[in-house]
């Protein structure tokens, strides 16, 4: 299979939410992580400087650590919280293989701080008190149900189908669980794809590419530990191999009804009930976002794509869930989630520094409002460079 990096599909909404220079350097730096077998999430975000590590804004429930970068202790506003967060490191394997890993460090609610852990996959349910994990090499028959205060699994369960990821449903009672033949993240040796990089020229280069292995899901009930299969097997053809993954992970809808997935013949979801049965829902056309957006606790707005620039500022849109017609914009290259129904968590770049081709990689965590341009920075920066171990990426709780 070839794949023309340069050419891969991106919606005008995309919420990846770069400025244009931005777009432009992750179509390169795409090429280059292919090449290095290399998966990157690239958020554009903040300088903001100094302040109290302990800062409050006049947001309720806001607890800030702009001096640390990844964090060492709880950031949080409104709602959500960030209970873990994620590094990705290319791990070579047997035979020329190789997995783009996740690294996980957890948030531990009796030290008050964030642990690195060895699982292979983790979810936290909401109220951060209990984590589903997944170990070791990945697809696994198992899944761990931790406890956040002591870091130890309280109780396994058992299936018979390897699983590869794993979700919360939004009231924590149950579990969607994707299976798999092989690593979602896995890079083989034997499904090899050919990288034409984005300057053209040459026949490109053949890499190790990933599996579309998905065999479908399980739906597990938390207490009692049922589990029911549904067969959804991956199609060759997804979005999900032309973004370099084998990884179709199925995610809960808001009100945890549904589960949906990326639609693969034209932009917007597949949406499927409990038990596996494909549901006609009329498409939103904030569904045909990728990725997926994040919904307002009164399900009213959505999170929207870059906007161009304010008063100096880079905005993003936020969006009518219903007509994903433009409500508002804020300040922010990229938004993450909801802490209330008027104020959001996203990357955000200093407007001083933040010009193209120049410190547009060098991210922080913000606080931004929809009623005025008060913006409270959450964390310290990321490094000014798109593709590097350290990079963290936020997972997000309501707690």
């Amino acid at each position: 299979m070839a794949i023309k990096l340069e050419q891969l599909p991106r919606p005008d909404d995309s919420t990846e939410r770069e400025q244009p220079s931005l777009l432009r350097r992750r179509g390169r730096s795409l090429v280059v992580a292919v090449v290095v077998v290399v998966a990157a999430v690239i958020g554009a975000s903040l300088a903001l400087t100094g302040g109290d590590p302990e800062a409050q804004s006049e947001a309720p429930d806001v607890v800030a650590r702009p001096d640390q970068s990844p964090p060492r202790e709880l950031i949080a506003a409104g709602q959500v919280a960030v209970s873990a967060y994620y590094t990705t490191k290319l791990v070579q394997q047997p035979g020329g293989d190789a997995v783009n890993a996740r690294e996980w460090t957890l948030y531990n609610t009796a030290t008050k701080r964030y642990e690195k852990t060895d699982w292979a996959w983790l979810d936290v349910a909401p109220g951060m008190k209990t984590a589903a994990v997944l170990e070791g090499d990945l697809p696994v028959k198992r899944i761990g149900l931790m406890d956040l205060s002591t870091g130890k699994v309280q109780r396994w369960i058992e299936v018979d189908k390897g699983v590869g990821g794993v979700q919360f449903s939004p009231d924590g009672e149950r579990l969607v669980a994707t299976t798999y033949n092989h690593h979602p993240d896995g890079l083989f040796q034997d499904a090899p794809v050919r990288v034409e990089r984005a300057s053209g020229g040459g026949k490109g280069q053949e890499m190790p590419g990933p599996k579309q292995s998905r065999t479908g899901f399980y739906v597990i009930d938390v207490d009692s530990g049922r589990a029911a299969f549904s067969e959804r097997p991956a199609k060759k053809d997804s979005l999900a191999a032309m973004a370099g993954t084998g990884r179709q992970d199925f995610t809960w809808s808001r009100d945890g009804k549904t589960l949906w997935e990326q639609r693969l013949d034209r932009p917007g979801r597949n949406y499927y009930d409990v038990n596996g049965r494909l549901k006609s829902l009329p498409q939103q056309k904030t569904d045909q976002i990728f990725p997926p957006v994040a919904t307002s606790p009164d399900g009213k707005l959505v999170t929207g794509g870059f906007a161009g620039s304010k008063e100096g500022q880079i905005v993003s849109a936020v969006l009518d869930a219903k007509t994903g017609k433009r409500s508002a914009v804020v300040p922010g290259q990229q938004l993450l989630a909801w802490a209330d129904n008027t104020h959001l968590i996203a990357w955000r770049c200093d407007p001083g520094q933040c010009q193209p081709g120049k410190g547009e990689f060098r991210n922080q965590l913000v606080l931004v409002s929809l009623d005025d341009d008060k913006v409270t920075p959450l964390s310290g920066f990321r490094k000014a460079q798109v593709d590097y171990v350290g990079r963290w990426n936020p997972v997000f709780t309501r707690r």
